[in-house]
Parts: structure tokens; sequence; C-alpha cells
């Protein structure tokens, strides 16, 4: 009886590890250009809705990058495969949050993925998303300044 049992928790962990690893290949890069300088950090959300698209703290997973010759890097790792969409700004003064103005206007650089834009707010989730079959992949985007 505890040699079944044995057996088939090794097959289970064995499966669980297998799954597992096959998720940790998946990663999404987003290459951020155009910074106007090397401050801060570029913050980056990763988003599965279009419920969710480009609310605040309801990203699928978060990412930041560190600013280098006015590009910065988000790296968002052991992805399932779907559909995503990806907003981002400069925090240049390690803001957590894009700064808005009166009327939602952002304050600092920002953009979305495929570099799409919208009419009086953000662009659509589907103006924005990629379909993601799993691998490696990297979304070129370049920042907007007010």
């Amino acid at each position: 009886m505890h040699r079944r049992t044995l057996a088939l928790a090794l097959g289970l962990a064995l499966l669980t590890g297998a799954v597992a690893e096959a998720q940790s290949g998946n990663t999404i890069t987003v290459q951020v250009s155009g910074l106007r300088n090397n401050n801060g950090t570029v913050r980056c959300g990763l988003f599965n809705s279009a419920a969710t698209f480009p609310k605040d703290g309801q990203e699928f997973m978060g990412a930041i990058g560190t600013p280098a010759n006015q590009q910065a890097t988000c790296t968002f790792n052991n992805v399932p495969s779907g559909t995503y969409a990806v907003a981002y700004f400069h925090a240049e003064n390690g803001e957590t949050k894009l700064r808005t103005g009166l009327f939602g206007q952002p304050e600092q650089g920002y953009g979305f993925s495929r570099n799409a834009t919208g009419t009086m707010g953000p662009p659509s989730f589907n103006a924005a998303a990629y379909s993601y079959a799993g691998g490696n992949v990297t979304f070129p985007v370049t920042i907007t300044y007010p």
C-alpha cells in the first residue's frame, strides 16, 4: 500500500514539475524605447482581459524595467499562452501609479503594446492585444510623453 502511494506521489510530483518547467520558458519581453532620460524606472503591467485593461492594480502580472540609454526592458516570466496587452509608464521619480491631471490626462510618459492609441482615453484591449502561444517573444514599443 505504501509503495503504491509513494509511486503515485512521485508520479504527481514529476508531472507537476514537467508542467512548471514547460511554462518556465514562456517569457514576454517588452522593450520600451524613446525615454527622455534614464531616471527612475519603467513600470509595466500585463493584462489578460478587456475587463481589467488597463486598470491600475488589475494586471495579470507586473514588471519593472531599469532605464539605460533611453530604453528599458520589462520581462514577464512563466506566462501561460493566451491573449495579452501591456500598459506601461515612465516612473521618473519612483512613482507606483501613473500621475494624471484633472481630466485624466497622463502627466508622465506612457504607452501600450502594439503602440496602440485611444481617443479620449486608453485604447481598447483588442487594439493593444497580442495572441501569445508560448515561448520567448519580444514586444517592441515606443513611449509617448504628454
